[in-house]
């Protein structure tokens, strides 16, 4: 059944200010810069530099007269195309490049550098082998993973050869094209698992000792090695601890991912820019903002003289919309620049809290003097929301004495003392690293143990949390720190 009725509802909605505004606080200074010149092209009253006269920047642009648009009849909305379709070339068409969306591209785009997959098959056309063997190892490279291993199996290899090829072989030929694959630099590429990785590159190395204890070792006895069961290998191999010692230090010097060994699949490191810098000089610090996060931006002169212009003759009906046009783009960029303004305010007021907060940090670098500090505290200190604060604290970065450091490396939570104080996990995770790296690596320290050592320095800490923060450090299980 349908029923009209009038309902009175309270609904809060963010202007588009605002959330332009929100926006820019998340993006970090490495990409404010072409978030910027994004602006700067969509909105031509928008311009870099520094405004001459800021205060006429921040008076009250003209107000079209409500009075004679009324006169004028409703507004019709407003269309580009009365603008750009006309017998006047804009500006920007005056330079004439002598092409057409209707010319063919005949360029040829050129590659930049070699694959890894490039760099195998011309290390097999090199090599004394037949056709068919040649067309089968080259289908086995383009099987590779990243790390140069050869994840599928044989058999379903063979089928796709037959289903998508139309080419009929068997395993044994595979296994013959996988062996010259297996022959290619580097040492290793090819392997189904790790064993025969390690087993691949032992086989180019010299015939010494240690290289035969480590190939018996990866050969015979790979699973106790991988779980450090040393006692087990020197009871099966029959040899000293120091023979057993060179065949692993051998064996933790080969490369595990051989397809990675090639600049062309490395990864590009992204540059970190810091959009704070924080340094400590004779006990005081001096926060600063990064220069890029303070862009000189400015309402173009051109249109503010448009402006004026159109606003002195608006009971022409083309000149309001020209008006209209005008105004808008004017607003939209005093928005954007005091949006950048408000940014640079709430970067720095931010900083400036956590700076307080992690003061005894910053002076001395010492993680151990890390209070623990989450979003909400930095959010009353400073009066925003906690979202806000996250937002700030997304993709951003400060310089210090001590290094770089990301702003979401300061919030920690916090953990109690025996005498009642909090303390931040931050410092319970450089206890524990400090103790594990000190460690008997014959005998490393067990969760246990290290739960006892840090109740024993007074912090009220579960084995459990113990394991947890391990984890987090990137550190494993006693068994598995093992050495000889």
């Amino acid at each position: 059944m349908l029923k009209q009725g009038l309902f009175q509802k309270l609904q809060q909605k963010l202007s588009p200010q605002q959330i332009q505004l929100m926006k820019l606080l998340q993006v970090p200074t490495a990409e404010l810069e072409q978030r910027i010149k994004q602006e700067i092209e969509e909105n031509p009253a928008l311009e870099e530099g520094q405004d001459e006269d800021r205060a006429a920047e921040d008076a009250e642009l003209p107000e079209a007269d409500d009075r004679e648009e009324s006169e004028g009849g409703d507004e019709e909305e407003f269309d580009l195309s009365d603008y750009f379709d006309d017998d006047d070339t804009p500006d920007y068409k005056l330079s004439a490049n002598n092409r057409s969306a209707d010319d063919e591209e005949r360029e040829i785009p050129l590659s930049g550098g070699r694959t890894f997959t490039d760099h195998l098959k011309a290390q097999l056309q090199l090599r004394r082998i037949d056709d068919r063997t040649e067309m089968l190892a080259e289908n086995l490279i383009g099987n590779l993973d990243e790390d140069g291993y050869l994840r599928r199996e044989l058999d379903a290899i063979v089928n796709d050869l037959a289903f998508t090829q139309n080419v009929s072989c068997t395993k044994e030929e595979l296994e013959r094209a996988l062996k010259e694959v297996q022959s290619l630099d580097p040492a290793g590429v090819g392997a189904r698992d790790l064993r025969e990785c390690l087993l691949l590159q032992l086989e180019r190395m010299p015939h010494d000792l240690d290289q035969r204890i480590a190939r018996e070792v990866v050969e015979k006895h790979f699973e106790a090695f991988t779980k450090k069961h040393y006692d087990r290998i020197l009871e099966k191999l029959e040899v000293d601890e120091d023979a057993l010692r060179g065949a692993i230090e051998v064996i933790v010097h080969l490369n595990p991912r051989p397809g990675n060994t090639s600049q062309e699949t490395a990864r590009p490191v992204q540059t970190v820019v810091p959009d704070f810098l924080l340094n400590a000089v004779d006990g005081d610090l001096d926060l600063q903002l990064n220069g890029r996060n303070a862009p000189e931006l400015r309402l173009s002169r051109t249109y503010k003289d448009m402006l004026q212009e159109y606003a002195r003759n608006k009971k022409d009906k083309d000149q309001r919309e020209a008006l209209q046009f005008i105004k808008q783009k004017l607003d939209s960029a005093k928005w954007f620049i005091d949006a950048i303004r408000q940014r640079q305010h709430t970067l720095l007021m931010t900083m400036e809290a956590i700076m307080e907060h992690q003061r005894d940090f910053f002076l001395t670098g010492d993680e151990t003097r890390m209070r623990p500090m989450i979003l909400k505290d930095i959010a009353e200190k400073v009066g925003l929301d906690i979202s806000t604060i996250s937002r700030v604290a997304n993709s951003k970065f400060v310089q210090t004495n001590y290094g770089t450091f990301p702003l979401k490396y300061f919030f920690s939570e916090g953990l109690s003392t025996d005498s009642g104080e909090e303390v931040s996990t931050r410092e319970v995770k450089k206890i524990l690293q400090d103790a594990i790296d000190a460690e008997e690596k014959r005998k490393p320290l067990t969760d246990e143990k290290l739960t006892t050592l840090l109740q024993e320095k007074g912090y009220n800490i579960a084995r459990r949390t113990v394991a947890k923060y391990r984890e987090q450090l990137g550190i494993p299980v006693a068994r598995l720190r093992k050495e000889l």
